[in-house]
């Protein structure tokens, strides 16, 4: 992130990065695991086909948002955020597709993959992000949605080079983590700038405040559930 983009919304990007340090996303046992090298090619599997749930339903919210936003100036770049979620209109680059062609190259089956049905973290994670976005505060849904764009840049390059350690991933085939690591701030910034104005308000900054808050958490919460998911599917009944 350039100088230039942090300079639009300094003080809620702050905010967030305090955020997301205090509730320890950086060393979620998920991330913990892969760094450490103790989760296993089968587990790391299972954790990413459902987490294709989420990849998928993501530009949703954040198309909601883009309706509620009254100003349209404030309204373009988290709508250039979403044309880019469809691969700037290539089907290829669509991030839905990009996706799945990472879980080719880890070796899931699309046969697999397409029969599958969602966890329950998963449907509570795109549920929270659907009520923050259409039925909260707009600051609330807002927040969100960034802090979540902020933390996933950093654990996209985590994952990314944990996958190209282990050999799980040959580093020319590294395609949505890539991506994500390198364009998710950016993002981030896109979403904060649009609340940065209303940070001098006591009562607005309340609700962009929770909405960060909300952001961390449910995140955090849905790495830490797709690992004890999986490891207690890997042991059965």
């Amino acid at each position: 992130m350039t100088d230039t983009d942090t300079a639009r919304a300094p003080r809620v990007t702050a905010r967030a990065a305090q955020i997301l340090e205090r509730v320890g996303i950086a060393n979620n046992p998920y991330l913990e695991a892969l760094r450490a090298g103790s989760m296993t090619l089968e587990c790391f599997r299972r954790t990413q086909e459902q987490f294709s749930f989420a990849v998928t339903f993501f530009s949703r919210p954040m198309a909601a948002l883009v309706g509620r936003i009254p100003d349209p100036r404030a309204r373009l770049d988290i709508l250039h955020n979403l044309v880019e979620e469809h691969g700037e209109f290539d089907e290829q680059l669509f991030h839905h597709n990009t996706f799945q062609q990472f879980l080719r190259v880890i070796g899931c089956r699309a046969e697999v993959v397409e029969g599958l049905a969602p966890w329950p973290a998963l449907r509570a994670f795109n549920s929270v992000l659907t009520a923050a976005c259409v039925l909260d505060e707009l600051e609330v849904g807002v927040a969100c949605m960034g802090v979540i764009e902020h933390a996933f840049s950093g654990i996209s390059g985590v994952i990314g080079s944990a996958v190209v350690e282990r050999g799980w991933v040959p580093a020319e085939e590294l395609v949505h983590y890539k991506l994500h690591a390198e364009i998710d701030e950016r993002h981030a910034e896109e979403f904060f700038a649009v609340v940065e104005p209303s940070w001098d308000d006591e009562g607005r900054r309340y609700f962009i405040e929770q909405g960060l808050e909300l952001g961390a958490y449910v995140f955090d919460r849905l790495y830490r559930d797709l690992l004890a998911s999986a490891q207690s599917a890997s042991h059965g009944p």
